[in-house]
């Protein structure tokens, strides 16, 4: 094969070869029924390969934080891709350890926090587990129903959503309990029955002996379900009587997603022992972290666990200026305002359907959950299906997710502003309004 092919930007062009050359795993993933081909970005909008205006409420699964195409994020790249591509990190180089300081600096006081980068959250997902077992000794790890981790082997298994969990055998010792759910959880908003499950769980389904529990603070996928008050700091207590360490995913709720705190664990009093981030991280460049208590990351020094990329110093580049943009242009406080405002147009829209069973969300991260029945709280899948696909053709991009895909996710850039308030409150009534007043 000589010669270089140009890109074809034809839409049947796109989707044949994607059928043709990409393999089934890489093809099942696809939101909407007719491909949806984005060509570019900027801030908070998106253009497809027609010229069609969209505004991205998904955050392309809220990896844009700081919005797409941000010029200092860009600029960043670009400066370090002219110097240097690629360092591996058994060689040094500064940016990679700048970065690790600067993200430790955000961390709560009082503890030596240590950085180990990854290329996503799925394998620092991953080395999360290992860091505890390794640290503890102990093979039994709890996590959430509902919970969602990522896709690779140990990912996948501390996830709670049966569409991610592939009919192989999983790794072992991993004990699901009942997510905190105040809308459709099995106790409701009854934060001790949730942590008496913990209990049990602990004394009937391991031996007795943990290597440590993962939770989100919001549940991303899982329908953007905000744990309950005192749950974190009731399960951590558990958690460490039972010789286990705590770890919390922030890969949705972190970065000043959440608005009130940059880190969606601070919404409680409870510390982790270990955090795992990615998505936000790199506004879209491949990357993540395990920041974690120096003492329990110790516990790997004597075995090589290696990420050629996690390191990478124009990734790390890259989640500098997404440091320092947060910092610059509030952000944070701009989730908090902005999200609030969608929060409120939300419920207003709730007010007007019945179809809509709850409205729930922090800052960033709002979820419209849709029912058959607002008493028995049926799920309604098929009519979310439908009003997702209208809102494509409304000009929005959004997520429909949680276990039975009857969720609304709402998970803008940062950067989405008052204006484009306005214009998901119209776009989001005339979805419905076409699916439920046809």
């Amino acid at each position: 094969m000589t010669g270089e092919i140009e890109t074809d930007w034809s839409t049947d062009a796109i989707v044949e070869r994607r059928k043709k050359f990409y393999a089934a795993s890489q093809r099942a993933f696809v939101p909407y029924k007719e491909p949806m081909i984005f060509q570019k970005g900027k801030g908070q909008y998106l253009w497809d390969e027609k010229g069609k205006e969209y505004l991205d409420l998904l955050g392309m699964n809220l990896c844009i934080s700081v919005g797409h195409a941000h010029p200092e994020v860009n600029r960043a790249i670009r400066e370090q891709t002219e110097d240097m591509l690629h360092c591996t990190t058994m060689f040094y180089h500064p940016v990679p350890a700048h970065f690790a300081e600067e993200l430790v600096a955000t961390m709560p006081e009082g503890d030596d926090w240590v950085v180990h980068f990854t290329s996503s959250g799925a394998e620092a997902a991953d080395l999360a587990l290992l860091m505890a077992r390794s640290y503890t000794g102990n093979v039994d790890f709890l996590a959430l129903q509902n919970g969602y981790h990522g896709a690779t082997f140990g990912a996948q298994s501390m996830t709670g959503i049966a569409g991610f969990r592939h009919n192989v055998p999983l790794l072992g010792g991993i004990h699901h309990v009942s997510n905190p759910d105040a809308y459709r959880g099995i106790h409701r908003d009854n934060v001790d029955l949730y942590l008496d499950e913990i209990d049990r769980t602990i004394k009937t389904s391991t031996s007795g002996a943990l290597a440590g529990m993962i939770i989100e603070p919001v549940q991303g996928y899982g329908g953007i379900v905000p744990m309950l008050d005192g749950y974190i700091e009731g399960a951590f207590e558990r958690v460490r009587a039972a010789g286990g360490v705590c770890v919390i995913d922030e890969v949705q709720s972190g970065f000043g997603r959440t608005g009130a705190n940059f880190w969606g664990f601070e919404a409680s009093d409870a510390v982790p022992d270990i955090v795992i981030m990615a998505k936000g991280i790199g506004n879209g460049i491949p990357l993540g972290a395990v920041v974690a208590k120096r003492g329990i990351a110790e516990a790997l020094a004597d075995k090589f666990y290696f990420n050629t990329y996690g390191a990478n110093p124009v990734a790390c580049a890259a989640g500098r200026a997404v440091l320092r943009v947060i910092a610059a242009e509030g952000l944070q406080q701009n989730a908090a305002r902005v999200g609030a405002e969608l929060l409120s147009v939300a419920q207003d829209v709730q007010q007007r359907y019945d179809a809509i069973g709850d409205v729930r969300g922090r800052g960033l991260m709002v979820a419209m959950e849709l029912v058959k029945d607002r008493k028995t709280r049926e799920p309604a899948t098929d009519v979310t299906a439908e009003i997702f696909e209208a809102s494509r053709e409304n000009g929005l991009i959004m997520s429909k997710s949680g276990a039975y895909k009857n969720v609304l996710r709402i998970v803008p850039p940062l950067c989405i502003n008052h204006d484009d308030v306005g214009r998901f409150a119209d776009a989001i009534d005339r979805s419905f309004q076409s699916v439920l007043d046809s």
